[in-house]
């Protein structure tokens, strides 16, 4: 359980130090590109991946995912920073509820009364997730950021199953070529904002990035040493992870960082969880 509890206090630090950034005016465009450079090199580092030989069915997911990181990356900075800790961890986790209904739709996986009630659930848990105040300034404009999250971490699941599900090439070198691509991204997009838009370089933004690098390279190593150390029992691995993401994310946001729930929210944090049990429980 201890590589569970890691990899949660892993997930929950990036939202912390995305939350912390506006407060010390960390430019999280130029932190997020770094954060793959070690992201990167500590895959690099620790697996030791060998360069292979890739499958052309790969390449998709790769260049997509590669695309795709970073620039949701960025959507969950805007997200911690407008709706909070706890509406994002929300969003994140119950972004299984895509990959769940392309079981059903696309890969012609069978329905479970389980399965269906976690969907539901789910569904229930993301409308009172919404902030629906009508008289907190600007919180209706701010729905989509969570919502981008929710969809693009799904889309992301489905892509990293795709990797996962092809043995000729060990998961964790396609990781190191997707930190590769996200950070040629990265790279290609912030040359623009600095011989372009002129925007300032900063080493605090790189020393703030490798920070970020090494919780978000963290979050991965400890999650998929908890699937090795308790293999016969994944779906634990996957039911702690997500629901201990969201009730750590909830109380640091609530506790610490003074965000501000409505009733309404405090149900769908509840509904959320029990989603996650319905829909783990069902695999």
């Amino acid at each position: 359980m201890i590589y569970i509890i890691l990899s949660i206090c892993c997930s929950v630090f990036v939202s912390v130090l995305l939350k912390l950034a506006k407060r010390y005016n960390i430019d999280t465009r130029q932190a997020i590109m770094w954060n793959y450079s070690m992201a990167a090199l500590l895959t690099y580092l620790i697996y030791d991946p060998v360069w292979p030989a890739f499958e052309g069915s790969l390449f998709p997911a790769y260049i997509v995912l590669g695309i795709l990181l970073p620039s949701l990356f960025l959507v969950l900075a805007l997200s911690v920073r407008y709706t909070g800790i706890v509406k994002t961890d929300i969003a994140q986790r119950l972004s299984l509820f895509i990959p769940v209904l392309a079981a059903f739709f696309f890969f012609g996986e069978a329905h479970s009364i389980l399965k269906t009630a976690g969907i539901a659930f789910a569904f229930l848990a993301i409308i009172c997730s919404v902030p629906w105040q009508k008289n907190d300034q600007n919180s209706r404009s701010y729905w989509k950021y969570p919502m981008t999250v929710f969809v693009g971490m799904g889309v992301i699941d489905i892509l990293f199953k795709q990797i996962a599900k092809t043995d000729s090439i060990a998961f964790t070198t396609s990781l190191f070529v997707v930190f590769i691509l996200a950070f040629t991204v990265s790279a290609l997009f912030l040359s623009y904002l600095f011989f372009v838009r002129k925007l300032k370089f900063t080493w605090i933004n790189v020393v703030c990035g490798w920070i970020l690098g090494v919780a978000n390279f963290g979050n991965i190593l400890f999650y998929l040493k908890a699937h090795q150390s308790l293999a016969e029992q994944p779906s634990l691995v996957f039911s702690a992870m997500n629901i201990g993401v969201i009730v750590l994310g909830s109380l640091v946001g609530v506790l610490v960082f003074k965000e501000k729930l409505t009733k309404l929210n405090y149900v769908g944090l509840v509904l959320a969880i029990f989603a996650i049990i319905f829909i783990v429980s069902a695999r």
